[in-house]
């Protein structure tokens, strides 16, 4: 890739503008009956129109054969090297929730979960409970207290919270209690070096009084942590790119990390329609947005084909009212696939389209996973995604004499 130093030093001043527009796990596999992916399954007649008139590929987001993360994936479409520049979940969940992280603070990602009799995982997620229960489950974990840290926690959405470990001497360097499958009992956390066993024995005590409080409580019976993070330093993109830059998301997460990269997160409702509005009203104020859509991801980690494809019928059906803003460059892509057949993000190479009026079309007809692996793009890694935004909209100029 090249360096953002080259980026930086290249950037121009602009009236230009880029809409970035993230699909969350819109890459699928083929369903057995049909032979169809998901965006194959569903009318996208917009999307199909876009990349017609654009260019296409597919990108990798960490490297071939490398299952993402959300955190990492993100970071790479933002034109960030994911190998360098890691971000631990913990930290963007509670910053997705504007909390103020400390330098002596640890945060985690908290999923509510069930556990059967003899303690092995049936629900990582509790039957995805109502905010409004997680919100009193939150509370009840707030009686807790262990010598030597203040503890935090914080209810994000549905079946996911936050907790934050503020003392000193607290590392990062840990394992996660999540086993990330079902029918496996949930993990004991591990020091990954000397200087992390006491952050490991807070955590894991942290974890058995959790238990014993929520022993009783259906489905939520049980807390697994994961991604333990502290405050990330890394530059923003108005230093790197001289972006003025809006995010609008609605999951907590997607928010942590466009704060993270210097984003401004602006109020939108909890609807896709919703952040489309959010984006007509603001449109004037960015220069490039970033729009994430969740609910595509949620119905791929369900197995729900039908609905992930309903989902991004829908997404289509507002495409008319981003072109309709006349954006110099509209990117749609997602940060990684979640196959329905799967339930689970995968390797798979994710669908992108590059639509700007300085492009050469290539020879696409729809915006699918088999289609755009035709277009002129190729397959390349996603970090390249920002750079060819740029290109696109005038912002970068000449390497060299």
């Amino acid at each position: 890739m090249v360096s953002s130093e080259v980026v930086k030093d290249l950037a121009l001043k602009s009236e230009t503008k880029i809409v970035l527009v993230v699909i969350d796990g819109v890459g699928g596999l083929p369903d057995p009956e049909t032979g169809r992916t998901e965006l194959e399954a569903a009318e996208t007649p917009h999307l199909d129109e876009l990349a017609h008139k654009g260019i296409c590929g597919l990108i990798d987001p960490i490297g071939r054969g490398i299952t993402p993360g959300s955190g990492p994936a993100h970071l790479s479409l933002f034109g960030y090297d994911p190998l360098r520049y890691k971000i631990g979940r913990g930290a963007l969940a509670a910053m997705g929730i504007g909390f103020e992280l400390g330098h002596q603070d640890l945060a985690a990602r908290i999923n509510f979960a069930t556990i059967d009799r003899d303690g092995i995982v049936t629900d990582r997620r509790a039957r995805r409970i109502p905010t409004e229960r997680n919100q009193e489950l939150c509370e009840k974990l707030r009686q807790i207290e262990i010598p030597g840290v203040e503890i935090f926690v914080e209810p994000v959405k549905e079946h996911r919270a936050v907790v934050v470990f503020r003392g000193a001497d607290l590392s990062e360097e840990l394992t996660d209690s999540d086993p990330q499958k079902i029918g496996l009992p949930a993990r004991e956390v591990q020091a990954l070096s000397p200087s992390a066993s006491k952050a490991a024995g807070i955590v894991n005590e942290f974890i058995t009084l959790a238990k014993d409080i929520l022993a009783n409580e259906k489905p939520a019976n049980m807390i697994l942590l994961r991604g333990f993070a502290k405050h990330p330093h890394i530059p923003t993109m108005r230093d790197i790119y001289g972006l003025r830059c809006g995010a609008i998301a609605t999951y907590p997460m997607y928010k942590g990390i466009s704060r993270i990269v210097g984003m401004d997160v602006l109020p939108t409702g909890p609807n896709i329609s919703d952040q489309f509005g959010t984006l007509e009203r603001n449109f004037n104020s960015y220069d490039f947005f970033y729009l994430h859509i969740k609910a595509t991801d949620s119905a791929g980690e369900d197995g729900d084909f039908d609905r992930k494809a309903e989902i991004i019928r829908e997404i289509d059906s507002q495409v008319p009212r981003l072109t309709d803003l006349n954006p110099d460059v509209i990117v749609v892509t997602g940060d990684h696939s979640t196959p329905s057949l799967l339930k689970s993000h995968s390797w798979h190479p994710v669908p992108i389209i590059i639509y700007s009026k300085w492009c050469r079309p290539d020879s696409v007809s729809a915006f699918s996973e088999s289609e755009c692996g035709r277009g002129s793009l190729g397959r390349f890694p996603a970090t390249e995604v920002m750079v060819l935004a740029l290109a696109h909209a005038l912002r970068l100029g000449k390497y060299g004499a």
